[in-house]
């Protein structure tokens, strides 16, 4: 009786009660915790509606559309609201919100999109373990308030770019056991700060775990090791997205059009600028209510157009990254080295089929491109074999290929190494109303650029048509009809191998549809569509007539580079595909033998800066059964530039 009356008292009711409620909302919790994929709005198993582009020619059209007030019957008719001077992440995600927001944007870019910083990133969207240890060492509340809005971000970028994003876990080995508290506090207090926004939690591995996770892992004094997620995506390809994305939107945009000079009315404040086209030579004035300079490490130059005695904002800091063969990481974990030989942090990545290394972090000048040195080239190496087994030997012949970038940090005066700068942002406007926006990361594009666009709105007082930004809810082109299992419809339609599938599907979304479509017969049984440019990548040669008719391609180095990471990923592979990329380009946009020969020229000059070790004999030598070869030599014995001749074809 006693038993019975135990088993059912009130006190054992609430204990069960308790733990059963305690263990289904933990059941709940972490079932439903992890990455939220968002399923996809649209039918993945066959293609989108169709949507072409305006070419680049219509797109210069509208912008040399301005006239004098004089010449128009409205003398509202063609000014823009906003001109946006530079084509990067932030730039582009300007024109993204401006134009979602229902404002008549123009933006303009001298080189490429996203040709500078922008695709020579680390590739990770990641909130700063690096300055939340800076913001709790230092008590430091700027390095807090820029990892909550990192990690605020990170989800908005993962959610509205779910193809060309993902979580990445990352581990820290450690080698010391004092270390297990402290990097267990620090990536647990991660997780806390991201809250809601928190994609997977951080967990502790045992030894045996981590090398059968990462099995290339010195295990001599190895203790265990803690992983922690961030997001990686593919940031080139991101920033035609939000190119294309703003053009959708109703953006004008245009590569390889500079500003030369900015104009200013009678009181003063800017109200336009003189535009040149760089492929033709050609100069027009362009009239905009407001100029936002979005330029990155270059924002000291449109400053000095508008202010010729202006203090520099920016202090540029070069960043180089390594590409190593797959073998040297597992393809689903990253790694990294919290405190190096210097204090600083190094990332060991898997990135579309490779390894990244790096990165360095020293004070640079600005120029267009910037070179992989040889010296940061080794460091990164040696910092490498530090957590590497003994038996890997890591050779400077297994690098792939090399770039450095240049982070555009904001100045401070204060400080001794551009270490200790924060990649904060800050928004400047002139006296004659130049809106600067400068710092900043990939992570946080999106907060930069609203908070951009707010300041243009109030300063310029824009009519907003759409209101408020809308850009945390606006899902990139190419995101609606994609889904993670896409590229099997891709393979039964088209007959396609899985790796390249794979590949349009996560570097497309669902406009790789259209690139399937321009892919031409292989001859083979199988497969049938897709024919590589290289044997050992899965860049595809429709990829390259996509490139120039949907995504404004006007140089081989668009292509290798930003259009396809194949230069990124082996610089050398990049040489040998040089020629055929070169071909297809010229049918498409109608080259003579002469500009073709001058493209392959240039794509090698800017080849020789991403990590080769060769001198530019051996590299042609690459090119010996090349059938237009001679011209190549021609080209740069007399070292021409590109010529000037109006491009035809659909871009």
């Amino acid at each position: 009786m006693a038993v019975f009356r135990a088993l059912f008292s009130r006190r054992t009711f609430y204990a069960v009660t308790g733990s059963t409620l305690l263990g289904a909302g933990g059941g709940y919790y972490y079932l439903n915790s992890g990455p939220a994929y968002p399923s996809s709005s649209k039918e993945t198993r066959r293609p989108p509606p169709p949507w072409t582009p305006p070419s680049r020619e219509e797109m210069l059209n509208r912008l040399k559309a301005t006239a004098p007030k004089q010449a128009r019957s409205d003398p509202e008719e063609e000014e823009f609201d906003l001109l946006i001077v530079g084509g990067g992440a932030t730039g582009a995600g300007c024109a993204v919100d401006a134009a979602s927001r229902g404002l008549k944007v123009a933006l303009v870019e001298r080189d490429d999109f996203g040709a500078g910083t922008s695709s020579k990133s680390t590739k990770l969207v990641h909130g700063g373990v690096r300055y939340l240890q800076k913001a709790v060492m230092e008590l430091d509340y700027e390095q807090y308030k820029l990892v909550r809005e990192a990690l605020h971000e990170r989800r908005i970028f993962l959610q509205t770019a779910p193809y060309l994003s993902a979580m990445l876990p990352i581990m820290l080995p450690i080698y010391k056991y004092w270390q297990v508290p402290y990097y267990w506090a620090g990536c647990k207090m991660y997780d806390v700060l991201a809250g809601k926004e928190n994609m997977e939690s951080s967990y502790l591995m045992s030894k045996g775990k981590a090398l059968e996770t990462f099995p290339m892992l010195k295990s001599e004094g190895l203790v265990g090791a803690l992983v922690y997620y961030d997001g990686q995506h593919n940031d080139s390809r991101m920033n035609t997205a939000l190119i294309m994305s703003a053009v959708k939107a109703g953006a004008t945009v245009a590569n390889y059009c500079e500003v030369t000079d900015l104009h200013k009315g009678e009181t003063g404040k800017l109200n336009g600028a003189r535009l040149k086209d760089n492929l033709t030579g050609q100069e027009w004035n362009i009239r905009a209510k407001g100029i936002i300079n979005a330029t990155g490490p270059f924002a000291d130059t449109l400053l000095t157009l508008d202010n010729p005695s202006h203090k520099p904002i920016v202090q540029p800091s070069s960043g180089v990254h390594i590409t190593l063969p797959n073998y040297y990481s597992p393809r689903k974990m990253g790694l990294l080295d919290p405190a190096t030989s210097d204090g600083r942090v190094i990332f060991f990545l898997p990135w579309q089929g490779n390894t990244i290394a790096g990165t360095t972090d020293s004070p640079a000048t600005v120029t267009r491109e910037p070179r992989a040195q040889e010296e940061d080239i080794r460091w990164i190496l040696d910092e490498v074999r530090h957590y590497l087994a003994p038996d890997i030997k890591v050779r400077r012949g297994d690098v792939l290929s090399a770039w450095s970038g240049l982070r555009p940090l904001v100045r401070n005066p204060g400080a001794s190494s551009t270490e200790g700068l924060v990649r904060n942002h800050m928004i400047h406007v002139s006296e004659n109303g130049l809106v600067t926006i400068a710092g900043g990361k990939w992570t946080t594009y999106r907060a930069m650029a609203e908070e951009t666009i707010d300041v243009a709105v109030k300063e310029f007082a824009l009519e907003s048509k759409a209101g408020k930004c809308v850009t945390d809810q606006l899902r990139l082109v190419g995101s609606d009809g994609w889904s993670r299992n896409m590229f099997i419809g891709l393979i039964q339609r088209y007959g396609l191998e899985t790796e390249v599938a794979k590949h349009l599907s996560d570097n497309y979304g669902d406009r790789a549809w259209t690139v399937c479509s321009l892919a031409s017969p292989t001859g083979a049984n199988w497969p049938l569509h897709g024919i590589r440019i290289h044997p050992q990548y899965p860049f595809i040669e429709a990829e390259v007539r996509y490139a120039v008719r949907n995504e404004y391609a006007q140089t081989a180095i668009d292509v290798l580079s930003r259009r396809t990471r194949l230069s990124f990923l082996n610089v050398r592979a990049a040489i040998t595909a040089l020629p055929r990329v070169v071909d297809i380009m010229a049918e498409e946009l109608n080259w003579s033998s002469s500009r073709k020969a001058a493209e392959i020229e240039r794509a090698i000059r800017n080849f020789e800066t991403m990590g080769l070790t060769s001198d530019e004999a051996n590299i042609c030598a690459n090119l010996k059964e090349v059938s237009f070869a001679p011209l190549i030599s021609e080209a740069k014995n007399q070292r021409r530039r590109i010529p000037v001749e109006k491009s035809g074809g659909g871009v």
